[in-house]
């Protein structure tokens, strides 16, 4: 068998890949598999990149953008002229990054085409490669909110659409009953070893012995609170909610501190809250995304500017060190697709609070690896977080079960072997290398 990955065309994949939950899912689930069959890795070619490398197995063809400026202005001018037209769902957006792909799929032999996000992929993909095996996976919900029969149309040529989450898959199911048969969920991961609760080692291949001294960034080494939230810094992500909930947390413990780990990248409103039918995303539009991480620090209380951290951008290979201090790790995301950052907390053996809200319910086991709350609502989030920290024993309850749970359902082999049986359900028994 031989499977190519297409990455989103902002994407790079520097290997090791150390950043962006759907870059990390390509690259260490193709790390897996390149066990097993052929893999090949599409992704941006930025500059001083080679347009073709291998490495640990695993093949890496890299595609220009040339062109991509003019056809994503076009998107854009449509959707300013028509008021129903996204550009994000147009054939035009990156259109000619998926062409040279598609092309150039032509020349490998591939047996199977995985396709991160992009939908408007599918008929080109499928126009230059008729007997290839399309599959789609959704890590956001776009199919369920651009035009139903643009993306019905794209649904008809694929052969198997994946879901990050039990929530995206089912909500795709029920948009486009005719193609439920060919939807299937397929979790993201996490790297159990790296996440070690008991080692902060690393791995050979990025990492050496990490040092016991723990520096300003990641917090003490103490019996001090330390709440722990990590991902971008952007509307969607609820952290005024958390710094609200904090404010009465910290009222509470006087030694408590809060550590907001990720880069200040707030998304564009409309990618998520001018798609959403749910008002209080739709709402993140007001909060002025584009200045929202300055806004933030701008309105902490000053009584919590020496108790509120930002540490800015952090690779993915150093984040189980900030997971190991944590006391509890937050997520009060307004909309999620899965919930990275609660896997990797689990893996640690760190307890997790989140929001009811779409996948990281799939994630968390309420009140036995972590609690739910409501979204939008600092008092309910206060309270969990100074329930947690007031109990020990539910804590280290909690942080053994996560564990368990993140080794049993969410590493990356066992993430790697339920897609491994779904492109086997897609090719004849005995056939295309199998």
């Amino acid at each position: 068998m031989k499977v190519a990955f297409v990455s989103q065309p902002w994407d790079t994949l520097r290997p090791p890949v150390s950043a962006g939950s759907i870059p990390i899912w390509t690259y260490k689930t193709a790390k897996v598999l390149a066990a097993r069959c052929e893999v090949v890795i599409y992704a941006r070619r930025s500059d001083q990149q080679l347009a073709q490398e291998v490495q640990a197995g695993i093949e890496y063809r890299r595609i220009s953008v040339a062109g991509i400026r003019l056809c994503n202005g076009l998107a854009k001018g449509g959707a300013k002229l028509f008021r129903k037209f996204r550009y994000l769902n147009s054939g035009l957006y990156y259109g000619p990054y998926g062409l040279r792909i598609a092309t150039d799929l032509r020349q490998q032999q591939c047996d199977i085409v995985h396709i991160h996000n992009f939908s408007q992929f599918v008929p080109v993909i499928r126009a230059l490669n008729p007997k290839l095996k399309i599959v789609l996976h959704m890590h956001c919900e776009w199919l369920s909110q651009f035009d139903r029969k643009v993306i019905a149309q794209r649904l008809a040529q694929c052969d198997l659409i994946i879901g990050c989450s039990d929530y995206i898959t089912e909500k795709i199911r029920g948009q486009f009953p005719e193609f439920a048969d060919k939807c299937q969920r397929v979790y993201n991961g996490v790297d159990i070893q790296q996440f070690d609760e008991t080692d902060d080692k690393t791995d050979n291949e990025v990492y050496s012995q990490a040092d016991d001294e723990t520096d300003d960034k990641t917090g003490d080494k103490t019996d001090d609170p330390n709440v722990l939230f990590v991902g971008r810094i952007s509307p969607e992500k609820g952290l005024h909610t958390l710094v609200a909930a904090f404010e009465k947390v910290a009222a509470k413990f006087p030694t408590a501190q809060l550590y907001l780990v990720g880069p200040n990248k707030p998304t564009s409103a409309e990618f998520i809250a001018e798609l959403s039918d749910d008002p209080i995303v739709r709402r993140l539009a007001d909060l002025d995304p584009p200045n929202y991480p300055q806004n933030l620090q701008n309105h902490l209380p000053l009584h919590l500017k020496e108790r509120v951290f930002f540490t800015g951008a952090v690779s993915h290979l150093e984040l189980h060190r900030y997971f190991q201090r944590a006391s509890v790790l937050v997520n009060p995301s307004l909309s999620e697709a899965f919930g990275m950052s609660l896997v990797e907390a689990m893996a640690t053996g760190t307890p997790t609070i989140a929001t009811k809200v779409g996948g990281m319910c799939d994630v968390i086991v309420p009140e036995k690896t972590g609690l739910l709350v409501p979204p939008d609502q600092p008092e309910a989030l206060a309270l969990a977080i100074c329930r947690l920290l007031d109990e020990p024993e539910l804590r280290a309850s909690m942080g053994r079960a996560g564990r368990l749970r993140a080794t049993e359902i969410f590493s990356w082999e066992a993430i790697a072997t339920s897609l491994w049986a779904h492109y086997q359900a897609l090719l004849p028994r005995g056939g295309n290398g199998l």
